[in-house]
């Protein structure tokens, strides 16, 4: 199976990274490009081939290492 997994964060969490792409557009001649939030997308296959346990094993990783539950929220897809 694979996984993708998309953090983002919260909103009302400040993005910094954010900031700078959305001035660097700007800068760039793209004013319209407004409140630009920064995230990151995780890919990886699983040895899994039941799509509930390989689900339950990604949302295990996500808790223990790949998203911070307090500041992000993340996504997951699992295909086969």
């Amino acid at each position: 199976m694979k996984a993708r997994i998309t953090v983002t964060l919260k909103s009302g969490v400040l993005d910094p990274q954010g900031k700078a792409i959305e001035g660097a557009l700007h800068g760039l001649g793209f004013a319209d490009a407004a409140d630009v939030r920064q995230g990151k997308i995780i890919e990886m296959k699983l040895d899994e081939t039941n799509e509930t346990a390989a689900r339950a094993r990604v949302e295990d990783m996500c808790r223990k290492l790949l998203a911070n539950p307090v500041m992000e929220n993340y996504s997951i897809e699992i295909s086969a």
